[in-house]
């Protein structure tokens, strides 16, 4: 079996090398839109969401997975609502003016909790570099990745780091394919010898609910096309945003159908590197190719928010806070979520941010549906984006982190 999943793995890794590199595809507009979001979305959460749903939920890991990315969609159909409106200024609302630049803010420090979030898988999966997990000398080399960054920050040198982000994409996207591949294979086997798995929940539905209401940062990163007004046009935005949305849950519903019945729920140790652990138990070489996509995704990743922060903050401020006094806030904010919380806790605080973000996103889409919506599908979409918004707040509210 090890044969036919490392050529499974071979062919799918240079089929994707290959599509991601073939001109006409690297060169297409809407491919350059659309792998922004995308990265974004199946970046660090592809890492850990897997083990996480397959432990706590079985074989219903599956269905938790298609509600993540519907409830991550519906979000996303809120802001696209607001891209589509957001040439009509002058029907805004002051209510409306006010909601905006509140959720601006809030997307702000959301991006301040997710550098955290990402620093810290970086030094959890660098660990592993040196053997079995150390929670110790996993924060060690966060602190050492967030010392890097500031200096880039105050040096100006993020230049150079940024640079990094188109290969890391690419690199990461190669990984995944080549894991679904390995994953695909494994299953098909199991299946062969009617080996393969099913588990029930461990949690209760109220327990199930704020779990996955913890998890919402997983299948964040599509709002990201919003904010690419200076390349792209709000259309081009819009379609991007929807397609890796689209692309993503297909990914994503791939990947925990095989995880879940190739693993039963208690069978194994969950923690935020249990991927490789599982993996190695299907391929030998997954381990490592698993742990060069998390560093350099993660890293990557961290670099394009803290930038992003610095740049939200200088905005929002007009000028009174710099980016370069941006970077140290966020790095003294960070290190204490290193030292203070573990992985799982500041996954759930940004989960928790990012849906405090969308819940104002979707009230501000509920006011715009009302004022100036079209008449016939007005009464719809309001009710629709204020049950959006009630969510959201349920969300940012109740969230709770995974109990490793």
């Amino acid at each position: 079996m090890d044969g036919m999943i490392d050529i499974a793995m071979a062919v799918a890794g240079l089929a994707m090398a290959a599509l991601l590199f073939w001109p006409r595809v690297a060169r297409a507009k809407l491919w350059r839109a659309t792998v922004t979001p995308l990265a974004s979305i199946i970046g660090s959460g592809f890492l850990i969401l897997g083990p996480i749903l397959t432990d706590s939920f079985g074989t219903w890991g599956i269905l938790a997975m298609a509600l993540l990315c519907l409830v991550g969609y519906l979000f996303g159909a809120a802001i696209r609502y607001n891209m589509e409106r957001i040439d009509e200024p002058d029907l805004d609302t002051v209510t409306a003016d006010r909601i905006e630049w509140l959720s601006s803010w809030a997307l702000a420090f959301a991006y301040v909790i997710s550098v955290a979030y990402y620093l810290n898988l970086f030094g959890a999966f660098a660990a592993r570099i040196f053997g079995a997990p150390s929670e110790l000398l996993g924060r060690e080399i966060t602190t050492g990745a967030y010392m890097l960054i500031l200096i880039a920050g105050l040096t100006k040198g993020f230049s150079l780091l940024e640079r990094m982000e188109q290969a890391t994409v690419s690199i990461k996207l190669i990984v995944i394919a080549a894991l679904v591949a390995a994953l695909a294979v494994h299953a098909g086997v199991e299946w062969d010898g009617h080996h393969l798995k099913e588990s029930g929940m461990k949690l209760g539905p109220i327990g199930s609910i704020q779990l996955l209401f913890g998890l919402i940062v997983t299948v964040q990163g599509f709002e990201t096309s919003r904010y690419l007004g200076s390349h792209y046009s709000s259309g081009v935005r819009q379609v991007s945003m929807r397609l890796s949305q689209w692309i993503a849950t297909g990914i994503y519903l791939a990947y925990v159908v095989l995880l879940a019945v190739s693993f039963e729920s208690g069978t194994f140790a969950l923690d935020e590197t249990a991927i490789i652990d599982l993996m190695r138990s299907v391929s030998a070489v997954l381990g490592p190719l698993l742990i060069l996509a998390a560093l350099s995704a993660q890293f990557s990743a961290a670099v394009a928010d803290t930038n992003g922060t610095g740049g939200l903050f200088a905005e929002l401020t007009k000028g009174r806070i710099s980016p370069k006094l941006t970077y140290l806030g966020l790095v003294g904010t960070g290190l204490a979520l290193t030292w203070l919380a573990d992985v799982f806790e500041i996954i759930s605080y940004a989960s928790r941010a990012f849906a405090f973000y969308y819940a104002l996103q979707s009230a501000l889409a509920a006011i715009r549906a009302w004022v100036g919506g079209a008449p016939k599908r007005r009464k719809r979409r309001c009710l629709g984006f204020v049950l959006l918004t009630v969510l959201g707040l349920a969300a940012a509210v109740f969230g709770a982190p995974v109990e490793g």
